[in-house]
């Protein structure tokens, strides 16, 4: 028996105990777009033979089909997998165009266990891509809404927000910028028992320290002048509920030993008040900090972990994309036939925004295929030309890093500059900007042009996403104000 008589529907059971991964190819594009996200996996250490008609990729619960495509020769491309993990390359004997990571090869091919772990990139006959990396575990039946993925870093997040949504656990949600944390948060609260309740959120790194305790705990009346009565906070409005604490590196230090005892107890004190309240909310928070190696309140942070997730970057599965690609293209209303050379160039780049730049650059791209032309990853991701590809495998991918500048020699004309190229995003601003988030906030603070989405009326809100279709990332920019904080705004005016 060889290991393409193994299909998902094999009686593998933990791969983790089996004490090795196994090698994995999914479809990441192919002209029948039903195909994508598709897989074969390899359960034993024989060669694989990729050809028109085998192996047999599927998903659970399905039948297998080969590729089928008649770009894709007959004769097999062959994978071999060595004592050290490697796997071996070998193309076939026919004409058919093989390229690794968007470059051709003209000869066999190595890559290391470590390699194969980071994903690698195969088109066939210039209109097939697979991905080649390692599975720890099988494919199962457990949908979250928003978090699309068929390889085993999605799984595992899957799984993870199952097994703790219906606890009342607080969570900690841990990733770099556009991984999905926020969407990630809102599964938790919708597959747990407070559903019917609402999801109150906020943005930590957007609550000034003098704001931050009336905005977290309320206020007593007659505290500020003016008021007619008590101000609720967020805890009182999230009682019942769930409160979800996004970037919350970012609290202000004075906060966070009242965080921490409103973890411990459910008590604490609105502002100017004689007497504590309760909560009872559930805690959700999420960072793209190492809060273990900063001045984050320790005692806190052990609080905040009743239980961790760590939302995978999206370099770190490449077997991912095309799913992605489609469930986005799907979202946007777009039926932009993208070329098999970009999906490839898409597949192999390494995201520093993560799923949130795919979406945007997906946009673009879709603008410039309506208007005839054809784009490239390095047009639509706003970056220098990208070197040509190297036809080894063995050629690092690198980004170049953008140098830090102090937020004092920027202008306001920099400012919008950099927000308004991409997508009113503040992290990838910040980035382009060579500047830390925290001081990114600052700037907008003191920005004659930028609003903060609080400040506008509901009614210029309601017209401007009406004008541009619903979409968000328009809007901020017709606004001039973040698009993630008038996303949180948008959700709270219109929660259905």
């Amino acid at each position: 028996m060889t290991n393409q008589d193994f299909t998902l529907t094999s009686p593998l059971g933990d791969l983790a105990a089996a004490g090795a991964p196994l090698l994995a190819l999914t479809i990441v594009w192919h002209p029948e777009r039903a195909r994508i996200g598709e897989q074969f996996i390899a359960a034993g250490g024989d060669a694989i033979e990729v050809n028109r008609y085998a192996p047999l990729f599927m998903r659970p619960g399905a039948d297998g089909l080969p590729l089928g495509h008649g770009g894709i020769s007959r004769q097999p491309l062959r994978l071999v997998r060595d004592g050290q993990d490697g796997v071996a390359v070998t193309l076939p004997a026919s004409a058919m165009a093989v390229e690794v990571n968007g470059g051709a090869i003209q000869d066999t091919v190595r890559f290391s266990a470590a390699q194969v772990a980071e994903g690698q990139i195969l088109t066939l006959g210039r209109a097939v891509i697979l991905c080649l990396h390692w599975m720890h575990r099988l494919p199962m039946p457990h949908p979250v809404p928003g978090l699309d993925g068929v390889g085993s870093a999605a799984i595992a997040v899957r799984e993870q927000i199952h097994m703790v949504a219906r606890t009342a656990l607080p969570v900690l949600l841990l990733g770099e910028t556009g991984t999905g944390k926020e969407i990630a948060a809102r599964a938790i609260h919708a597959l747990g028992d407070r559903a019917r309740a609402p999801l109150v959120a906020v943005n930590m790194a957007a609550l000034g320290e003098p704001l931050a305790a009336t905005s977290l705990f309320g206020m007593a009346e007659g505290v500020q002048l003016g008021m007619a009565g008590a101000r609720d906070g967020l805890f009182a409005q999230a009682d019942g509920a769930t409160l979800f604490l996004d970037e919350i590196g970012n609290t202000p230090a004075a906060m966070q030993p009242m965080l921490l005892r409103v973890l411990e107890g459910g008590d604490y004190r609105p502002v100017g008040a004689a007497q504590d309240r309760r909560t009872s909310a559930r805690l959700i928070a999420a960072s793209d900090q190492d809060l273990e190696g900063s001045a984050f309140n320790q005692a806190l942070l052990h609080r905040l972990a009743g239980f961790v997730i760590r939302m995978p970057p999206l370099r770190a599965r490449r077997e991912d994309i095309g799913v992605l690609i489609v469930e986005l293209l799907r979202q946007q209303n777009s039926e932009a036939a993208l070329p098999a050379a970009l999906v490839a160039e898409l597949a192999a780049y390494d995201w520093p925004g993560n799923v949130r730049q795919l979406a945007h650059v997906l946009q673009r791209a879709a603008l410039m295929l309506e208007e005839g032309a054809a784009p490239t990853l390095s047009q639509l991701v706003r970056m220098a030309p990208l070197p040509p590809p190297q036809a080894s495998a063995e050629a690092p991918r690198e980004d170049a890093a953008v140098g830090r500048r102090r937020p004092s020699a920027l202008s306001d004309g920099d400012v919008l500059a950099a927000m308004a190229a991409n997508d009113w995003n503040i992290q990838a601003a910040a980035q382009a900007l060579g500047i830390s988030r925290p001081s990114l906030y600052k700037l907008l603070e003191d920005h004659p042009e930028i609003r903060r989405p609080e400040t506008i009326h509901e009614a210029d809100i309601v017209r401007a996403m009406e004008q541009c279709g619903g979409d968000v990332e328009r809007c901020a920019a017709l606004l001039k104000t973040p698009a993630e904080a008038l996303r949180r705004r948008w959700r709270l005016l219109r929660p259905f």
